[in-house]
C-alpha cells in the first residue's frame, strides 16, 4: 500500500513539474480561475492602437486644418472694359462689341469703322479674272469683313463672362483657402476640386475662341502680305517682260514703253 502511495506522489509532482515548465507567459489574475492576462498581445494591442491613433492625427490635421492654404494663395484681377475714342460716331458699336456679347454691334461697329467699297466695284470688277490683284483684294477684304466683326464678338463674350462669373470664381477661390473645419472636410474637398476643374475647362473653351480669333487674323493677315509678295513678283516679271519688247534707248523714243502704270 504505501508503495503505491509513493507511485501516485510520484506521478502528481512530475506531472505538476510539467506543466510548470510548459507554461507560457499569460498567468492568472487573483488566484485560479480568474482573467487570464498576456502580457505579449496586450503588448502588440497597444502598439496598433498608437499606430491607428498617429495615423487619424496625421490625416485629421491634413484633411480638416491646412494652415498654410495662403502660402498658394494669388490674385484674381478683373478685365476692365475697353474704352474706345469716339469723335465723330467713327467707332460707333466698337465699344459695345469689346465689351458685351453683342455680335450686332460687333458688325455694325466693323462696317462704320472701316473703308467702304466704291458702289460702282461690282462693275469694274466684272472684268477681272480669278486670281487677278484685284480679284485677290476682294477676296481678303472680304475675308476680314468676316472675320473681324466675329473676332469683336468673341472679346466682348470673354469680358462680359470674365465679369459675370467674377463672384462665382471669388467665391471659390476664397473658400479653397479657408483653413475652418467647416470647408475642410474631404468630401467638401473633392466638391470644390470638382468646382475648379469646371471653372477651368469653361476658361478653357473661352480661350479657345480668342485663340480662334487670333488665328483667323493673322490668316487674314497671311493672306495681305502673299499678295503683296506676289504683286511685286509679278511686277518685276512684266518690267522684264516690257524691256525686253520695247527699245527705251534716245534714239526710239517713239517705241518708249508707256503702259508701265496702270
Amino acid at each position: 500500500m504505501k508503495v503505491t502511495l509513493c507511485k501516485h506522489r510520484k506521478w502528481l509532482i512530475g506531472a505538476g513539474v510539467g506543466l510548470f515548465l510548459a507554461a507560457t507567459p499569460s498567468f492568472a489574475l487573483f488566484g485560479v480561475g480568474d482573467i487570464v492576462f498576456d502580457p505579449t498581445s496586450y503588448a502588440s494591442l497597444v502598439q496598433q492602437l498608437t499606430t491607428i491613433q498617429m495615423q487619424y492625427n496625421m490625416l485629421k490635421n491634413n484633411i480638416e486644418h491646412f494652415s498654410a492654404k495662403q502660402e498658394w494663395q494669388t490674385a484674381l484681377h478683373a478685365l476692365e472694359n475697353v474704352n474706345v475714342a469716339n469723335m465723330f460716331g467713327e467707332t460707333a458699336g466698337i465699344n459695345i462689341a469689346l465689351n458685351a456679347n453683342n455680335p450686332s454691334a460687333s458688325l455694325t461697329g466693323w462696317k462704320t469703322a472701316t473703308v467702304p467699297m466704291n458702289s460702282s466695284a461690282s462693275t469694274y470688277l466684272a472684268d477681272q479674272s480669278l486670281g487677278s490683284s484685284r480679284m485677290s483684294q476682294v477676296a481678303m477684304i472680304e475675308t476680314s469683313d468676316a472675320v473681324s466683326p466675329d473676332c469683336l464678338t468673341a472679346i466682348g463674350q470673354y469680358r462680359s463672362g470674365r465679369m459675370q462669373n467674377l463672384t462665382a470664381n471669388n467665391s471659390l477661390f476664397s473658400t479653397q483657402f479657408d483653413i475652418t473645419s467647416s470647408t475642410n472636410s474631404e468630401v467638401q474637398q473633392l466638391n470644390l476640386l470638382n468646382a475648379a476643374e469646371a471653372q477651368k475647362m469653361g476658361e478653357t473653351q473661352s480661350q479657345g475662341a480668342l485663340q480662334n480669333c487670333v488665328a483667323s487674323q493673322m490668316m487674314v493677315a497671311n493672306m495681305e502680305r502673299r499678295n503683296a509678295a506676289a504683286e511685286d513678283l509679278n511686277t518685276a516679271v512684266l518690267v522684264q517682260q516690257q524691256r525686253s519688247s520695247n527699245d527705251t534707248s534716245a534714239a526710239n523714243e517713239g517705241s518708249t514703253w508707256d503702259t508701265y502704270l496702270p
